[in-house]
């Protein structure tokens, strides 16, 4: 990456800040039917595929910190902190590419150890 500014910075920005609060609706606009997101669970396809990944998940937050978006035109990496029941500070990154103003593909990465010390399965 070589900038910190572009169309893909602003639209990871807003895409990822849409799905911290749980506004799903604002997060899909961000989204290309055809997009694809790899996550530690699996491989999400679509829009629909996109709520049934982010929904269930932004809705288990109890809180979320955006680090920062770094990016191009292209291509944004959000880097975030989450917490939920099981931990108060879920890191997180999230590589996005943008293609005619829409999200084609996000490529999830978590810190999976908050989640397997508290006795959880981290492919749910």
């Amino acid at each position: 990456m070589t900038a910190t500014t572009g169309s893909a910075v602003q639209i990871a920005r807003a895409y990822t800040e849409a799905w911290m609060k749980a506004d799903i609706d604002t997060a899909l606009g961000y989204v290309a039917e055809t997009a694809v997101c790899k996550a530690p669970n699996g491989v999400f396809e679509g829009k629909e595929g996109f709520q049934t990944f982010i929904g269930p998940f932004a809705g288990s937050l109890t809180g979320a910190t955006l680090i920062d978006v770094l990016g191009d035109d292209t291509h944004a990496a959000a880097v975030y902190t989450l917490a939920a029941p099981f931990a108060s500070d879920f890191p997180g990154m999230d590589y996005i590419t943008v293609e005619n103003g829409l999200i084609t593909e996000v490529r999830s990465h978590f810190d999976l150890s908050p989640l397997i010390q508290a006795g959880g399965n981290p492919q749910h």
